[in-house]
């Protein structure tokens, strides 16, 4: 009977273990509001931003078990094209990095990239001012994706390499050109103070004719300026050239680099200038030789009479959902994660520029970890703004590989035509574009 009454109430006790895990595996499915899954996520980028992306991600699959994160990321050089097979096929990963002007050229419908109101309660789109979510609505007005940043472009300096040359860098477009001849005199041949590509150069160019004419050059589907302004705008680009303050694009392409951050002339401070976006110097700055110092430069006053410095602004890029998505909500909240949830912010750090969500930057500044390259070069991109720019400036169209800009700005550097026939040639570019 003695040992009845012990199996007896060593079975109860066995029982009550199994109702109590039973009770607690039972709470845990309950607050699990989410499918175990399988999402991807695709993004471009240099080195830094690959590592801070991955770790963010490895940490969000740690937050919500049973989520698992595949992922796709690498350098811009044909980023695009591959993209825009994937969302005409339908195969574009669940989270996708996008640039604004996809909304318009991959999304004219409003059929490709997820609503993000209807996720509203998983990203806290309040954490975004009203402006930059407009920019990335499609066109029935749904929120086809979120602005991660804000950016524009500035110049960045090697100033080690200005020192070697006896110069301080330039704070004016005067001073960029004097620097041109003092470089080959007292460097060589090899030594340019600024490095520009094709797609830079039109950026350059327009900053000049916009300051000029205090108007943009695209905008309300429309072109603004005329093929003589365009023709003005070109032959101040060739004059750098002719002038030793930038290499030709015959130079560039033979030095067999695929990108300007892996090209040694700029890793040992022979290019020692570059036009890049505020949210993107680090990619640079890590790829400088041992003991070289990059700087943030001044935007330039000086393009006309007036002291305007014609740059524009934009949405640096976005999150968006792919409408064929499988698990839209699980892909909601790794946008949400990665942007607003402090843990994935402290990661991801400005790896993408200065964030556009308060919550963010609250996070950011209570850490004090916002870059302050990042911050110095955006805080003057943004006080020196003055247009917002077209989307349709970085259509596939202009910008892609096969664009008007680089065979525009190509084909002058080969010497394949004058800048008569490339202003006609940009001009009826800029206004295809449109339709």
């Amino acid at each position: 009977m003695k040992m009845k009454k012990m199996l007896s109430l060593g079975l109860a006790s066995v029982m009550a273990l199994s109702m109590i895990s039973g009770l607690a595996l039972s709470a845990s499915a309950e607050e699990k509001d989410y499918e175990d899954c399988t999402i991807k996520f695709a993004w471009w980028g240099g080195d830094s931003r690959h590592e801070a992306t991955q770790n963010a991600v490895n940490a969000f699959m740690e937050k919500y078990p049973g989520i698992n994160v595949e992922v796709n990321f690498g350098a811009w050089s044909d980023w695009e094209a591959a993209r825009a097979l994937e969302f005409q096929s339908g195969t574009a990963a669940d989270v996708n990095q996008i640039n604004l002007s996809w909304i318009n050229e991959f999304d004219s419908n409003g059929d490709v990239f997820v609503d993000l109101n209807e996720f509203a309660d998983v990203i806290d789109l309040t954490q975004w001012g009203e402006m930059p979510l407009q920019m990335m609505q499609d066109v029935n007005g749904g929120q086809a994706g979120i602005p991660v940043s804000m950016t524009g472009r500035i110049f960045y300096w090697d100033k080690t390499t200005f020192e070697e040359a006896g110069l301080e860098v330039p704070t004016s477009f005067a001073d960029l050109r004097a620097a041109g001849p003092i470089f080959q005199e007292k460097l060589g041949d090899d030594y340019y103070p600024l490095a520009l590509g094709e797609f830079d150069r039109m950026i350059f160019m327009t900053f000049y004719l916009q300051a000029k004419y205090g108007t943009a050059i695209m905008g309300d589907g429309e072109v603004k300026v005329t093929a003589e302004q365009l023709q003005e705008g070109l032959d101040m680009i060739m004059s750098l050239e002719e002038e030793h303050v930038i290499p030709s694009i015959v130079t560039i392409d033979g030095d067999a680099a695929s990108s300007l951050d892996q090209n040694p002339k700029f890793i040992e401070g022979k290019y020692a200038g570059i036009l890049e976006w505020d949210s993107a110097p680090k990619k640079y700055i890590n790829a400088l030789a041992e003991g070289r110092e990059m700087v943030v430069g001044e935007e330039f006053t000086d393009f006309g009479d007036n002291g305007a410095t014609g740059v524009f602004s934009k949405v640096s890029l976005g999150f968006a959902i792919s409408a064929t998505s499988e698990h839209k909500k699980e892909s909601a909240m790794l946008i949400e994660y990665l942007c607003n949830d402090p843990e994935g912010v402290a990661i991801m750090a400005s790896e993408r520029g200065i964030p556009e969500s308060a919550a963010a930057v609250s996070t950011l500044e209570a850490a004090g970890s916002l870059d302050p390259v990042i911050l110095e070069a955006h805080t003057k991109v943004m006080a020196a703004a003055e247009f917002p720019e077209d989307p349709t400036f970085e259509s596939n169209a202009l910008k892609g590989s096969e664009g008007t800009f680089r065979y525009v700005f190509g084909g002058l550097s080969y010497g394949e035509f004058d800048t008569a026939e490339g202003a006609e040639e940009l001009l009826a570019g800029m206004q295809d574009a449109y339709n």
